[in-house]
């Protein structure tokens, strides 16, 4: 595949803004005009959506919306399936030769799934999961790593109307459990064994042991890896199911299925207490991904505009940002899954892994957390010694702030290697909506470090404390009108009790996100951190994610972490725990460094009451840093009632913050008057 200057590629929000010129009559002079648009004529936008994405059903539908939030209706009467808006594209994708799923493994196995293919496999696995007893409705649980196994597995859930629901084969048994008992999944489709940073692992003790805890099973669908040590008794063989091709598997189709029947379940980090069983619906994820993929930017691989189309978006399984790789299929885009650590292994780093594998398969459009690049930029990585990464034209980040130097480094590497025009696009939004709130827009200037505007369709606004917009200071984010990707419900919350307090107890009506969002003049945004995890000094808030990017950008510093803790009396004590960098030590050097950077990029006032060295920063699963859990570690709360060490990716570093919680506890106790 030859590089494409950026600038032949017409954008595809431009696409849609002609469209709607063209056959809506509708003009608008800027970005922020059709936003506005697009959030105060929900019924206007989202009918063009539809007609614009090509969505199709069999019958007709009433208004596009009815109702308040969190009790919207979407599309009542329409029928849709996420699979039928997949193979659209299948023909014309397949006729140009351009395939479905490009796919390679630590061990470099490569594996390419043409369209033709993918959905033969699809309809194959359905047909063989419908024979094990699972109809519409039914949930199908999976123990799966980022392979087009999955893709397969998903597609053919989606097909019958069974609900999907998916767990990372490096999570523990308990952790599995613990969503998977929620939901009574009906079947099973599991992996073996892995091969994950450098390591063969055995996963078939871990079957057995799911098998054992989720009595609600009727089949368990078995994908052999050659690294499992045992057969599993009574397993049905994934490659037989998928493999089938017969008059049957030919004359397949997936149901059509109402608008808001449930996709697949999702689950929140489950740091506290059982995570939250969040599920979404086919209409509502199909819809909103065909605006997501126009900010993103993401077209057919066939169309001659983005013809070669790859898009590559690093995730394992049990994050959102899988759903949203294996999304790019709803575009019609080539997706490409890399299943290994993306840092190499354990004993020797090695950042360059993702590039190389996106110059080997030419990947357009490469996505990954934003603690991907930030490593990069630590690690000294060249570039220019990644192989030919001139296909790339878009480089994608989320999962926490991307600090605006370490864009800066990514955007010089690329002019290094003759690509200056490379477009950074920052998005935020997370799995409750299984979407994006905040993205990017390639007719936009950059913005680094930040994230170039509002979502279409999503009213965003940022909220002071007395629910009032605020423009150029942060606030709460909030969503005023309903966004069809919100959640339908939660699993077993048979009242919508839980649902309503998650997003809904601050401001009836309103949703309440949970992050501080800053919203300048210009309509760029930027994301300031939890804001259940804020900072009050001396009566002045601020997000944690500001505090890290100035400290995080001193080479001495690999990670950190901060909590604010209120005395009761009107004063706090801010402690930061810092991870130095291999070979160096929390020094008095270090400290003066670090206090100079926030003296200097915030204020004085931010400087921490103590800097304490810490053997590593707990995170969840998806990457991000628990600041609540270690907080009320630190106000005495038990841990069994704060975190959940299999929702952890470095559970080993809680035991620390244990001890120091309860030293600065007994500390506390002793200054205390009689």
């Amino acid at each position: 595949m030859q590089s494409r200057d950026r600038a032949e590629i017409v954008p595809q929000l431009a696409l849609y803004r002609k469209w709607l010129g063209e056959t809506w009559g509708l003009q608008f002079r800027d970005y922020a005009e059709l936003w506005a648009w697009s959030t105060s004529d929900l019924e206007g936008f989202w009918r063009s959506i539809w007609a614009y994405g090509a969505l199709e059903s069999p019958t007709r539908h009433g208004a596009v919306v009815t109702g308040a939030m969190p009790d919207a209706v979407w599309f009542d009467g329409a029928q849709v399936n996420y699979a039928r808006q997949v193979f659209r594209h299948a023909a014309a994708a397949e006729a140009a030769g351009q395939p479905a799923i490009i796919a390679e493994d630590e061990s470099g196995r490569v594996v390419q799934v043409g369209w033709t293919e993918l959905r033969r496999r699809t309809a194959s696995l359905a047909l063989e999961l419908r024979r094990a007893g699972v109809g519409c409705g039914d949930r199908v649980a999976a123990y799966l790593p980022n392979a087009p196994e999955a893709v397969v597995a998903m597609l053919a859930c989606a097909s019958l109307g069974a609900i999907w629901t998916l767990c990372s084969p490096d999570m523990g048994t308990p952790a599995v459990l613990d969503r998977f008992r929620q939901v009574t999944p009906k079947a099973l489709i599991a992996v073996d064994g892995v091969h994950y940073g450098g390591r063969a692992r055995d996963r078939s003790t871990t079957i057995q042991e799911i098998r054992s805890g989720l009595p609600s099973l009727r089949a368990v669908f078995v994908i052999g890896t050659g690294h499992g040590e045992a057969e599993i008794e009574g397993g049905v063989d994934f490659a037989a199911a998928q493999a089938r091709e017969d008059e049957e598997v030919a004359a397949f189709e997936p149901e059509w299925l109402p608008f808001g029947h449930p996709l697949w379940i999702l689950y929140s980090s489950g740091t506290t207490g059982l995570p939250k069983a969040i599920v979404h619906g086919h209409g509502g994820v199909v819809i909103t991904s065909c605006v997501g993929n126009m900010h993103l930017d993401i077209g057919p691989s066939y169309a001659p505009n983005t013809f070669g189309e790859r898009f590559h978006w690093y995730s394992a399984t049990g994050w959102v940002m899988w759903n949203q790789q294996v999304g790019g299929l709803l575009s019609g885009a080539t997706i490409c899954l890399f299943d290994g650590a993306p840092s190499g292994s354990r004993h020797e780093a090695d950042w360059g892994r993702l590039w190389r594998f996106a110059s080997r398969h030419g990947v357009t459009w490469f996505g990954a957390g934003a603690a991907f690049f930030t490593n990069c930029r630590k690690a000294g990585l060249s570039l220019g010694d990644m192989g030919d990464l001139g296909t790339i034209r878009a480089l994608g980040s989320t999962g926490s702030p991307l600090p605006a130097e370490v864009q800066a480094w990514g955007t010089a590497a690329f002019a290094a290697l003759g690509r200056p025009d490379i477009w950074w696009c920052n998005i935020s939004g997370g799995t409750d909506i299984a979407a994006a709130f905040l993205s990017g827009n390639r007719e936009l200037p950059p913005a680094p470090g930040r994230l170039q505007c509002r979502h279409l369709g999503a009213a965003v606004e940022a909220w002071d404390e007395d629910g009032r917009p605020v423009v150029g200071r942060v606030g709460e984010l909030v969503c005023t009108r309903p966004f069809p990707s919100m959640p339908l419900f939660f699993w077993g919350d048979e009242e919508g009790e839980r649902y309503r307090t998650s997003y809904f107890g601050e401001w009836p009506g309103v949703w309440r996100h949970g992050d501080w969002l800053q919203i300048e003049a210009d309509g760029s945004c930027s994301i300031s951190g939890r804001s259940d995890a804020t900072i009050n000094r001396n009566g002045l808030r601020m997000g944690t994610a500001e505090l890290y990017a100035a400290v995080e950008s001193l080479e001495d510093v690999a990670d950190s972490l901060v909590i604010d803790l209120e005395d009761g009396e009107g004063g706090s004590k801010l402690l930061m725990f810092v991870v130095p960098r291999a070979g160096r030590a929390l020094d008095s050097r270090l400290q003066t460094a670090m206090t100079g950077a926030i003296r200097e990029a915030l204020s004085p006032r931010f400087v921490p009451d103590a800097f304490i060295a810490a053997p590593g920063i707990p995170r969840t699963l998806s990457g991000k840093k628990q600041e609540l859990p270690v907080k009320r570690l630190f106000q005495g709360w038990p841990v069994t009632k704060v975190i959940n060490l299999d929702g952890i990716e470095n559970p080993g570093v809680v035991a620390w913050y244990q001890a120091q919680a309860a030293a600065w506890l007994e500390g506390a106790r002793k200054a205390k008057p009689a």
